[in-house]
């Protein structure tokens, strides 16, 4: 029986797609291990806001160099159970779809996993491609990394005004202090213009800053009276 000649060709053909595929698989776990010790040098945001002339200031700081108001305010702010969820906060979930069916503004139920998924590894957007591979980020770094790195790395990356990124570089940019001297008024300030960095002003707030900055201090109080935030801050 003679070998057909075609089948060496076709593995030829197949090799390159094969090793595409294999470095495809093995980015993402690759990616979340090295940002496990490692902080992200740059994100896809970052850049795009940079092509735009937004500039970037940009400073990692670690958790233990942030004012502990800033973990009750972002706890208390984007996700009131980050600590009692492994990534996807299913009640949230529902609210928001229940919410959205009723006709009113759109709301979204993306923990602070999400989020931080969203901000280190992917692009900005709404595509259901983008939202199957945070969701399989998510997961990857909900098993790879503590919870306190997860909420680290957020803060750390999270833009907080334009071309500025991270707790340290907002807290100067509004403030004029560093991220470890934050007020607790500060904080939910801070945090308060996370939804639209570029639109809100951390200082000196507008009426919708004050209202919702007010709200997050009385939220994150509670989180710290009610040990919400056991699993970053003890």
């Amino acid at each position: 029986m003679n070998p057909d000649p075609k089948t060496p060709r076709l593995g030829r053909r197949l090799r390159p797609l094969l090793w595409l595929l294999l470095i495809a698989v093995l980015i993402p776990p690759a990616g979340v291990l090295i940002h496990a010790l490692v902080p992200p040098p740059v994100t896809i945001l970052m850049l795009q806001q940079v092509s735009a002339g937004r500039g970037l200031d940009y400073r990692w700081r670690g958790l233990n160099d942030m004012s502990p108001h800033l973990v009750y305010a972002a706890i208390a702010s984007e996700d009131a159970r980050f600590c009692a969820h492994s990534g996807f906060d299913m009640e949230a979930i529902q609210k928001a779809l229940d919410h959205n069916e009723d006709g009113g503004r759109l709301r979204g139920g993306s923990t602070i996993s999400q989020q931080t998924a969203k901000n280190v590894f992917l692009w900005p957007g709404r595509s259901w491609l983008r939202k199957g591979l945070e969701a399989g980020y998510t997961v990857l770094i909900e098993t790879v990394w503590s919870k306190r790195r997860i909420l680290e790395v957020y803060l750390n990356v999270a833009e907080m005004g334009p071309g500025v990124y991270g707790a340290e570089a907002g807290a100067r940019h509004w403030f004029g202090v560093s991220a470890r001297d934050l007020t607790p008024q500060q904080a939910a300030r801070l945090i308060a213009i996370l939804p639209s960095p570029r639109r809100y002003k951390a200082a000196p707030p507008g009426p919708y800053v004050r209202r919702r900055a007010a709200r997050v201090q009385a939220n994150a109080r509670i989180v710290r009276n009610d040990g919400l935030a056991t699993c970053v801050i003890r």
